[in-house]
């Protein structure tokens, strides 16, 4: 049997964990001067790209493309709303619909911190070559395979 210490290293899910909290706790430390968590920040950058046309998605929508619980993008939606940086209107479309918008300060803030994470993303993937290297893509490729797998896929 091997030692602990070797199952730990062996571990895919505990390694994603931990570099998944390592990676937040660094993003968490560069966008605090911005104002913004990794959280809410992970809800700003879609939103940008999402908005880049005019069009107002919704809160659905937004948790779609994220992969984030509708309650969990509802919580940092209503935050970054308190901080002027979007705001929320009922559709005229769906009246259960909420739609989304950024604000001008919201889309500047966005602006600086998609700049800021991408630089700080080539940062954390330099051991692979960085943002645009073969080995960052085939681990993108791999993390992808694996979050859309159903649960308990056999």
């Amino acid at each position: 049997m091997a030692d602990t210490e070797s199952d730990v290293n062996a571990n895919v899910g505990y390694l994603v964990w931990r570099l998944s909290t390592r990676w937040r706790a660094i993003l968490d430390r560069a966008l605090a001067p911005h104002g913004l968590t990794q959280a809410q920040y992970s809800v700003l950058a879609p939103l940008y790209g999402l908005t880049s046309d005019g069009t107002r998605p919704s809160q659905r929508k937004l948790a779609d493309l994220t992969g984030l619980d509708a309650v969990y993008i509802s919580k940092l939606v209503r935050a970054l709303e308190r901080q002027g940086l979007v705001t929320r209107a009922a559709s005229s479309v769906d009246p259960r619909a909420v739609e989304l918008a950024l604000t001008e300060q919201g889309a500047e803030t966005a602006r600086r911190t998609i700049e800021l994470v991408h630089g700080m993303r080539d940062r954390l993937t330099a051991p692979l070559g960085g943002n645009d290297s073969e080995r960052t893509a085939e681990l993108a490729a791999m993390l992808r395979e694996l979050l859309d797998a159903p649960e308990g896929a056999e």
